[in-house]
């Protein structure tokens, strides 16, 4: 597909987003064909003027004064229904597209997300709406308004004078091509400005979040200069843009000067016989063209941004959500699992994540993953809920394979507690009782944080349950926010339950009570547990041994001691670290 057609396409699909608001888009425009009716009427009032003060009319004189007073408030009540009845479909169009794209991120796969830079992500719903709708909505009122504007002043001259008005249009071929030349130019420069502001809003999202290791690191000056070189391509790339749309405008107002001062030149030739006023209200119309004209071109200008931020959009949108073809909407499950010959590899990597994955777990069963960094632990639990799919082999839930259920059902049966704590900027309360959650009983949140060991800490909250924790948890501990997110995982009650390093965070006293509240609530459902202190575990009815995504051994604490293997190397390594502090 061309890029004519390609922008053409664009252009198309974003006035779709106006058409549920066709009612007032129609009385939007009602209202600017009374403003361009209006422009031609105040010259030939000139006219009527001219001629009146020329011959001296009497009855003439006393309705010029109603005429004025009409002329003005029909091009008032034209103005106002044109900008308040498009201002509505605008904000319309704006709340429209920002919701579409944000509904879309939330069925999208982790493995867009992995692949996407953040501050790109965000510039969608921020930056790139705002161009867009500029587009569909203020340049469409720019065009429909200077548009019927120029047809009305271009039809009046003709209705005076046909033939010299006919010289006039020997410019506009000029005009045409200029304005698609630098159409071009200016959707290419308009998608680097779009991206620039997509990466300076990732830097300051990278600096806002991580501010404590860009303190503790001395990063600032790093950081500085990275934003200031990606500010920099944002200023020159502005400034292209800004000097393209600057040299546009006096071109083409020169070249209509052009076509004016020949027409000027021709009708002080060829109206010999027209009257003053009809002579002064020609000239005064035709003077009034290279306004619309002008505004057009502005308009022009306005669209080819918003293309190339629909571009954006548009390419968001139509990524595939995740998969979700399963069928089975199984309730009460039993937490049976079990790994099939299961292989896993990255989207970007040519070595595999897991390979011949082999596991079998009961109901109610405690497996423990151990392993060193990169064996494939947290890769392994990341299939069970799907947030990546597998590419050999089949993971059964309950002697269903996990693609046949539906999402919602399957990740209904699962509760996950990871290191990295998700949390949000909202009561601790809401926390716990986060999305599916938020119509479970107050007794019931309660009870959670009760046993997570939570509720000691949340009582010397300000505001207990309802205190606002700040964005990700910031004014509680690391401990603290673990425990939010056991208890939030507890208050699910699902019958899997996967707990990555999800006590990494906790002082000694803290994870004793933690380890206390799991033990009990761990008997009543499956447990996957990925652990770094071994002596956390010990108690699991069966421990795997991971290497570079392969199980290399599995079995009980005792027995894995006994087999003096991988296992007995990593418990003695860490009993001597223990030991030695």
């Amino acid at each position: 597909m061309s890029k004519k057609n390609s922008s053409f396409s664009t252009y198309k699909r974003l006035l779709k987003y106006v058409i549920p608001n066709i009612r007032f888009f129609i009385i939007s425009i009602f209202g600017f064909i009374i403003v361009a009716i209006a422009q031609p009427l105040f010259a030939e009032l000139v006219k009527l003027i001219i001629d009146t003060i020329e011959h001296g009319n009497k009855a003439d004189k006393t309705y010029l004064p109603a005429y004025i007073i009409g002329i003005v408030t029909f091009r008032s009540i034209g103005t106002f229904f044109g900008n308040y009845y498009l201002a509505k479909v605008s904000v319309n169009v704006v709340h429209r597209l920002r919701q579409e794209i944000f509904n879309h991120y939330t069925q999208l796969s982790i493995e867009y997300f992995d692949a996407q830079n953040s501050g790109h992500l965000i510039s969608l719903i921020t930056y790139n709406v705002a161009e867009v709708t500029r587009a569909v909505t203020e340049s469409v009122k720019t065009f429909v308004r200077e548009g019927l504007t120029a047809i009305g002043l271009i039809s009046y001259l003709l209705w005076l004078n046909w033939k010299l008005t006919l010289v006039f249009f020997i410019i506009a071929p000029f005009i045409a091509i200029l304005v698609s030349t630098v159409s071009k130019k200016l959707r290419s420069l308009s998608k680097n400005v779009q991206d620039s502001m997509g990466n300076m809003t990732h830097i300051t999202s990278e600096l806002v979040t991580g501010n404590r290791v860009v303190k503790c690191f001395g990063g600032a000056a790093y950081e500085v200069k990275r934003f200031k070189q990606s500010s920099l391509f944002n200023k020159q790339q502005s400034q292209k843009v800004a000097l393209v749309s600057a040299i546009q405008n006096p071109i083409i107002q020169l070249l209509t000067a052009f076509a004016l001062s020949g027409l000027l030149f021709l009708a002080l030739t060829m109206m010999g016989n027209t009257s003053t006023g009809g002579f002064v209200a020609y000239l005064l119309a035709a003077f009034m063209i290279p306004r619309p004209i002008q505004k057009l071109t502005s308009a022009n200008n306005d669209i080819q941004k918003g293309i190339a931020a629909a571009s954006d959009i548009f390419n968001a949108l139509d990524v595939v959500p995740e998969l979700d073809q399963g069928t089975v909407q199984k309730a009460n499950g039993q937490g049976v699992l079990q790994f099939e010959n299961i292989s896993f590899s990255y989207a970007n990597s040519d070595k595999p994540a897991l390979k011949n994955i082999n596991i079998s777990i009961k109901s109610g069963e405690t497996v423990a993953i151990v392993g060193a960094s990169g064996s494939g632990k947290t890769t392994l639990t990341n299939l069970i809920p799907r947030f990546y799919d597998y590419s050999e082999g089949r993971i059964l839930l309950d002697g269903v394979e996990i693609n046949q259920y539906t999402l919602s059902c399957l990740r209904e049966q699962i509760a996950l507690v990871t290191q990295n704590i998700s949390l949000f900027n909202d009561t601790v309360f809401n926390n716990i009782a986060y999305g599916i959650l938020g119509d479970i009983d107050e007794a019931d949140v309660l009870k959670a944080a009760d046993d997570a060991y939570a509720t000691e800490f949340i009582e010397n909250l300000t505001y207990g349950m309802q205190t606002e924790i700040g964005e990700q948890g910031i004014q509680l501990s690391g401990g603290q926010r673990q425990r939010l997110a056991i208890a939030r995982a507890l208050l699910k009650n699902a019958p899997l339950l996967i707990l990555d390093e999800a006590t990494s965070a906790l002082d000694t006293q803290s994870e004793r009570y933690i380890q206390k509240a799991l033990a009990h609530v761990m008997a009543h459902r499956t447990t996957i547990v990925i652990a770094h202190r071994l002596s956390t575990i010990e108690n699991a009815d069966v421990i795997l041994v991971m290497e570079a995504g392969e199980i290399v051994e599995r079995g009980t604490h005792i027995e894995l001691l006994a087999k003096n293997g991988a296992y007995s190397k990593l418990h003695a390594l860490q009993f001597n670290e223990n030991h030695s502090n």
